[in-house]
């Protein structure tokens, strides 16, 4: 059974309306990822302090430090929209700001699914020894492919 979801069709919306609606629509969906980059950038950063953090070999060093940056650039790119709006909303280029917005926030979500990569290989690296590290991020990767990327451009529109 196929269940399919159509939004309404709006036929007297302008273009006004329709680059208002754009622009709800966006920030609706960036309250829903805001958050989970911020619990895991907490987590991230709380983790040196933590007792099991000096038993950590070199590699799971290097792999917890590209977990922080990625967060960090997913952080920037995410908040960025809001920034670009509250500088320039006054300029009436509402289009541009949709449109660049929309490439920050893919780019955004790319950083954030190689930090949550990362982060999935130093846990599960320090919890089990050997491959385990390995096979959970390439789920997990398969994950982030199929459902943000692949998933999207499949579907007929």
């Amino acid at each position: 059974m196929e269940i399919a979801i159509r939004a309404t069709p709006v036929c007297d919306e302008d273009e006004s309306d329709r680059l208002n609606r754009e622009l709800i629509e966006f920030l609706n969906e960036l309250r829903v990822v805001l958050p989970g980059v911020q619990v895991l950038f907490a987590f991230l950063l709380i983790l040196p302090f933590s007792k099991g953090f000096a038993e950590v070999t070199h590699v799971q060093r290097l792999v917890y430090i590209a977990a922080v940056l990625f967060t960090t650039l997913s952080t920037i790119l995410l908040l960025a929209p809001s920034s670009y709006h509250r500088l320039r909303f006054r300029d009436h280029q509402k289009e541009q700001l949709i449109e660049i917005s929309n490439r920050l926030v893919i780019a955004g979500m790319a950083a954030l699914a190689l930090a949550i990569d990362c982060a999935v290989y130093l846990i599960t690296s320090y919890v089990f020894e050997g491959w385990v590290g390995i096979v959970a991020v390439a789920l997990a990767s398969a994950g982030f492919a199929g459902f943000w990327y692949v998933l999207p451009f499949t579907q007929k529109p």
